[in-house]
């Protein structure tokens, strides 16, 4: 680190999300991320009311066995919390967030104007890499639920752990 980055502090973002499952594209954002901030925490955020395909303690693990070679990136699980909230407990600096297109935007930028509101945090938008836009964690497990192959949505060990619990069901 240098001086200059000593003098400023560590310049921390948040990357929040359900991540059920984590995706190349949610994959690709931390990786950008991590290239552009100090530390990322990956925050995996779960409603205790819901039920997911994957336990959060199951979506941390994945993510940190994808970001394994990252240094500054850590996962954290969060519940019944505001976004802000977390931001403000790990000292972020900014809320990092993948667009896959406009409607994307649409959705994100009220959240992003309210996170500001509130906070004052701000939200950085990266452009998804196009040939992942079409990957969402909803139409990931639709196709495997179905016999579709997901190779090339997920990594190879969350395709594994997701058949795994499809045959469990």
């Amino acid at each position: 680190m240098t001086s200059a980055e000593t003098m400023r502090g560590t310049r921390r973002c948040v990357c929040p999300g359900s991540y059920d499952p984590v995706t190349l594209g949610h994959a690709d954002v931390i990786r950008r991320a991590a290239s552009l901030y100090d530390e990322v925490v990956v925050a995996v955020l779960h409603n205790p009311a819901k039920r997911g395909t994957f336990s959060p303690q199951e979506r941390r693990d994945l993510i940190l066995e994808g970001c394994a070679d990252l240094d500054n990136v850590r996962v954290e699980l969060f519940a019944d919390r505001l976004l802000v909230d977390v931001c403000r407990e790990v000292d972020a600096t900014a809320i990092v967030k993948g667009l896959r297109g406009g409607t994307d935007f649409a959705y994100e930028l009220p959240m992003a104007l309210m996170n500001r509101h509130l906070a004052g945090i701000e939200t950085v938008f990266l452009p998804g890499d196009p040939s992942l836009e079409h990957i969402s964690s909803s139409l990931v497990k639709e196709v495997a639920r179905y016999g579709g192959d997901v190779s090339g949505l997920v990594s190879d060990r969350v395709r594994d752990a997701l058949l795994a619990h499809l045959r469990e069901q």
